[in-house]
């Protein structure tokens, strides 16, 4: 018997189908072990001697791999073909070993795409474990290892509210940051631009301002209204006649087929995914035979898909459509290293594959690959000058036609932004000639203003760290998402904000440790790293250059008292914090009593700015809020005003969770969080919110009185123990008795829980769970936060925040809550009813077998936790 080892069981399943009697194909699920998540796991004193521990949920799975090796004849790992799946098939044999099971004979084999042409091909051409490529493994797992391990513990000590650095993560993190501060100091500019609307022979077009009083116009040469009124008025009395009409034909060629990191910038652009998302998507489609492998940086395909791929076009289009030779591509990514494929279809005749996201994921591949074989585009781009009498003013139209779609009839490449150049050259200009004069239609003066830099999408922000060549495509989607879960960045309409802890992270590791989340240094050590996997280094000499510089640097911070840290920070951050004010005044100086001097401080829940005078002065303000806002802004204690029934103060603060609204003080206090969708705060506002819950009035069929509130998930309306979600906060205060009532038979309508206890309208989407096929949703329930993919329902354990929510963990929750079986918990239930003598009984057993679901919930995330 021969044993073969793959990763998934899908996997598993297929390639034994296509190798037929005589093999046992079994699937690691994954990596068996990993380094222990403690001290002393890796040993630099040691000549970097490395600890490995099975997984927990490994134990089972390694049992029947070691017991199917005791009886095979030969070992064929046929994990992965990239630095992963050697790391895996090494342990693997390491492990058997260990545990005298291997057999004499061991061979490694890797495919490309999971078809039966390219599995049997690949059993007939086996080979040895790579070992460079095991090395520099284990030189990236010691390197992420000892940086984790060493500075993590580092900020513990001395800065408040860090959680973790890591190698990659801090750099990526960093960028974000930047882009951040980039926008904080952007200033502004107003220009504007003239735009006349002309006509000729029946169509209308456009044509800007671009020669003024003789000067060619620059983008903000126009800066005031003043000058551009004065312009516009020139145009609108001038006479125009087209000078010079210049048409240049050009082309378009197409983009090669995709790389694991232009697949993430496409799939966010087009589809909206997560790389996360865009991965899991990927290794199922690979897993089904549809497309090959998804992690690499190879931008070329092999010679018969190249074929087939010119014979689909062929059979789809004409031959025009066909360039006469095939296109071979290069990769232009910085340490691109992987000699694998392009990501492509295993077979150009089928277009479609799948269903849902699945689906909607295969056809862009399918269609980029194939574009990319196809003929260039021919476009035609016409510019038409048009001058006054004078000569002093100049408009220019712009056009361009498509002569010949070629590659563009299949596919285009989509962009991060769109350029105002973009807009004046998509239009179809009319037929003219010297000496025209075009109608006059109209001529409008714009206002504009210039913007910042766009923060990062996922797209943008994968895209910058290939280009700097920092980390490895295939990781990217795992080192964006630990960046979320630390709640280091947040993302609004797909966009990166940069949260406190993580600017107030990115300063301490650019004060203390900069070179350490340098783009150079960490581009730099990519390179060492593609060195050993090449075999033109030692993977130890390079820990040892690493470790030399980075033990000493950690030790002498680890030194420092934790207020020597922040002192050190305060003035490190002093433009950023306190910027010089436009009056003149000291940036320093306490807002609130007028004497005390501000500075950066450390707490229990991380960095903020306070007085000097403190307990005098109890002014504080957060980290993240530059230069301070006058008065305190989002973290000083503001007083609103008084409140006219008990004439106490009505105050303006911030705690762990964020700003809030105090009434008096000490425990007879009351409190209320500050919704985010509310403009400018004052008092009515704030008397508003402490004065909640508002009673609307009496519901006319139960009597009952409806309220209306804002809860943790946000304004709702209440009755007899039933809700109904409202949209804003101003619905709150405005919802009368015939709109509450409607809304709470709609949300009642809607059946079930999640009706009941947040209508319909789900908190967060997860993807496709891989089993059912549903949308798994995040969703407000009566009894709390839960997740459902349509047919399991799963509640959140209590020391889970929603917010931190994986898709993993998900997906561990609702097939741990389906293994459970509720319906047999019912049936159990049924009997008991039936006997009148112990209906009491029953009713108070009955809590106590829901207990253990949520026991055994809580469990189901442990491996996704240990995992990170």
């Amino acid at each position: 018997m021969q044993l073969v080892i793959v990763e998934s069981p899908a996997k598993a399943k297929t390639i034994e189908k296509y190798l037929g009697p005589g093999f046992q194909v079994l699937a690691s699920y994954g990596h068996i072990r990993d380094l222990p998540v403690k001290d002393g796991s890796v040993r630099p004193d040691e000549d970097f001697a490395m600890d490995w521990e099975l997984y927990g949920d490994k134990q089972a799975r390694v049992k029947a791999i070691t017991d199917a090796a005791k009886q095979a004849d030969r070992l064929i790992l046929a994990t992965d073909p990239d630095r992963e799946g050697e790391a895996i098939s090494w342990h693997v044999k390491e492990l058997l070993g260990k545990r005298r099971a291997l057999p004499k004979e061991v061979e490694r084999v890797t495919f490309n795409a999971i078809t039966k042409q390219a599995v049997t091909e690949a059993m007939k051409r086996p080979r040895e474990l790579d070992q460079d490529l095991i090395d520099a493994y284990l030189a990236r797992r010691a390197l992420d290892y000892l940086f984790g391990f060493t500075l993590s513990p580092v900020l513990w000590r001395k800065l408040p509210g860090a959680k973790s650095a890591g190698r990659v993560q801090s750099v990526a993190l960093r960028l974000i940051v930047e882009r951040e501060r980039e926008i904080e100091a952007f200033k502004s500019q107003e220009y504007w631009s003239v735009v006349a609307k002309l006509e000729q022979g029946g169509t209308e077009f456009l044509a800007r301002l671009v020669k003024f009083d003789g000067q060619k116009l620059e983008r903000l040469s126009l800066g005031e209204e003043g000058i551009a009124l004065r312009a516009k008025s020139i145009v609108e009395t001038g006479t125009f006649r087209v000078e010079e009409v210049e048409t240049k034909p050009t082309r378009r060629n197409p983009s090669p087929p995709f790389t694991t990191s232009t697949l993430q910038q496409e799939a966010a652009r087009k589809l909206g995914f997560s790389a996360s998302h865009t991965m899991r998507v990927a290794q199922t489609l690979y897993e089904a035979g549809a497309i090959t492998y998804m992690r690499t940086d190879g931008v070329q395909m092999d010679h018969s898909a190249i074929s087939a791929a010119r014979v689909a076009i062929s059979d789809r289009y004409s031959g025009h459509y066909l360039p006469e030779k095939p296109r071979h591509y290069e990769t232009k990514a910085k340490n691109a290293q992987e000699a694998h494929e392009a990501i492509r279809p295993t077979d150009f005749t089928k277009d479609r594959h799948g269903s849902g996201d699945e689906a909607r994921l295969y056809d862009l591949i399918w269609k980029r690959a194939l574009a990319s074989q196809m003929a260039s585009a021919n476009l035609e781009r016409t510019t038409v000058t048009l001058r006054d009498g004078t000569g002093k003013h100049e408009l220019r139209a712009t056009g361009q036609v498509v002569k010949f779609p070629g590659f563009l009839a299949v596919y285009e490449e989509g962009r991060d932004q769109k350029s105002d150049a973009d807009d004046d050259e998509s239009g179809l200009l009319p037929a003219m000639a010297a000496g025209d004069t075009p109608a006059k239609r109209g001529v409008e003066a714009s206002q504009h203003f210039t913007q910042p830099p766009p923060r990062y999408s996922e797209a943008s922000l994968v895209k910058r760290l290939e280009e700097l060549g920092i980390g490895r495509p295939s990781t990217y989607a795992a080192t964006l998402q630990v960046l979320k879960d630390r709640n280091y960045v947040r993302t609004e309409k797909n966009r990166f904000f940069a949260e406190e802890s993580g600017r107030l992270l990115t300063a301490f590791l650019e004060r203390f440790f900069d070179r350490y989340v340098a783009y150079q240094f960490t581009a730099g050590m990519e390179d060492e790293l593609d060195d050993v996997s090449g075999g033109r280094a030692a993977w130890k000499k390079v820990l040892e250059a690493f470790w030399r510089d980075f033990k000493p640097k950690s030790d002498e911070v680890m030194e420092k008292k934790p207020s020597e840290v922040t002192a050190e920070l305060d003035i490190f951050l002093e433009d950023y914090l306190f910027p010089p004010k436009d009056d003149g005044s000291d940036p320093r100086l306490c807002p609130k009593c007028q004497s005390g001097r501000l500075a950066l401080r450390g707490g229990k829940y991380g960095a903020f700015v306070a007085c000097s005078n403190y307990p005098e002065c109890k002014f504080t303000r957060k980290f993240a809020q530059p230069g301070g806002a006058e008065d305190g802004g989002d973290g000083g204690e503001t007083v609103l005003g008084k409140d006219p029934v008990t004439d106490l103060d009505v105050t303006r603060r911030t705690g762990r969770f964020g700003p809030y609204i105090q009434l008096g003080e000490g425990k007879e206090a009351k409190r209320a969080s500050i919704p985010k969708d509310i403009g400018e705060l004052d008092l009515e506002w704030a008397l508003k919110l402490l004065s909640l819950p508002r009673e609307i009035g009496v519901h006319p069929e139960s009597g009952n009185v409806i309220t209306a509130s804002i809860g943790r998930y946000g304004p709702y309306l209440a009755h007899d123990g039933k809700y109904a979600r409202l949209k804003a906060t101003a619905e709150v205060f405005e919802t009368g008795m015939n709109a509450a009532v409607v809304k709470l038979a709609e949300a009642a309508a809607g059946g079930g829980r999640g009706a009941r206890g947040a209508a319909a309208e789900p908190l967060k989407l997860l993807g496709a769970h891989p089993t059912s096929g549903g949308e798994i949703k995040l969703m407000a329930g009566r009894y709390g936060p839960y997740v459902t993919d349509g047919t399991t329902n799963a509640t959140l354990p209590r020391d889970k925040q929603p917010e931190t929510l994986t898709p993993e963990e998900a997906v561990a929750l609702i097939d741990a809550r389906a293994a459970k079986g509720p319906a047999k918990g019912k049936k159990k239930a049924a009997p008991k009813k039936a006997a009148a003598p112990k209906k009491d009984a029953v009713e108070k057993k009955a809590p106590a077998k829901k207990a253990p679901a949520k026991k055994a919930t809580s469990k189901a995330k442990a491996p996704a936790k240990a995992a990170e």
